[in-house]
């Protein structure tokens, strides 16, 4: 069965973009249900119909679960929301493989890790403390592994880790500079579009089990 076209979904998942963050600038919430809900399916559907690895697709879609539990306002929507964002993290990771990344990110990285939960410690409700020091573990490694795919991939791996910051600082109750909803998710799909561009991009090199038919017979690419 042929696979339908791929670039109309990507600009399907541009204007979806666009729609969502004139959404948050703006400040309409009935927006925001209507176009967040849409993003990471119309991403992981372009995926899919580029013959892109199932394991992208799943962390889209994770990533889709995430985003929809984020909508709720609820303690425990936010845990469940994390906890799916958390899975979709260890697709990513289980996707990028071992793949040679350089120690000084290892170590900037492990710096960053450490000082911004020292940080916003004092600041998180105890219940959360725990489940956001693991779920930043996951966050920075697959950040780290990111690195090791290329330069689109590492950048969006950093954008992750920042939009996750800047929401932390929220739930710190940190003092929020302007349009912080906005820069939030702004840095969150450029991350999205950023880690599946360099997935996409390198997919000749990916392990044989993760990729699609057509990728099982490439000749892989050396970083």
């Amino acid at each position: 069965m042929s696979r339908p076209p791929a670039k109309p979904l990507l600009v399907a998942f541009a204007l979806a973009a666009v729609a969502e963050l004139v959404c948050v600038a703006v400040g309409s919430r009935t927006g925001q249900l209507v176009a967040k809900p849409l993003l990471m399916p119309l991403l992981a559907a372009y995926v899919a119909a580029r013959g892109g690895p199932r394991l992208l697709v799943a962390a889209l879609l994770l990533g889709w679960g995430g985003d929809v539990l984020l909508l709720v306002p609820a303690d425990a929507a936010f845990l469940a929301g994390m906890g799916c964002f958390a899975a979709g993290h260890l697709c990513y990771l289980t996707l990028f493989g071992r793949r040679r990344t350089r120690v000084d990110l290892a170590v900037g990285y492990g710096l960053v890790l450490v000082v911004a939960l020292v940080l916003l410690w004092p600041g998180l409700p105890a219940e959360l403390r725990v489940p956001v020091a693991v779920y930043s573990l996951l966050l920075a490694a697959m950040a780290y592994r990111a690195s090791g795919l290329g330069p689109l991939a590492g950048a969006g791996g950093a954008l992750f880790l920042l939009s996750d910051t800047l929401i932390a600082t929220d739930v710190a109750e940190w003092p929020q500079p302007p349009a912080a909803g906005l820069w939030i998710m702004l840095t969150y799909l450029a991350a999205q579009a950023l880690l599946t561009a360099g997935v996409v991009h390198a997919g000749t090199g990916l392990s044989p089990t993760e990729g699609s038919p057509a990728a099982r017979t490439a000749r892989p690419v050396h970083d």
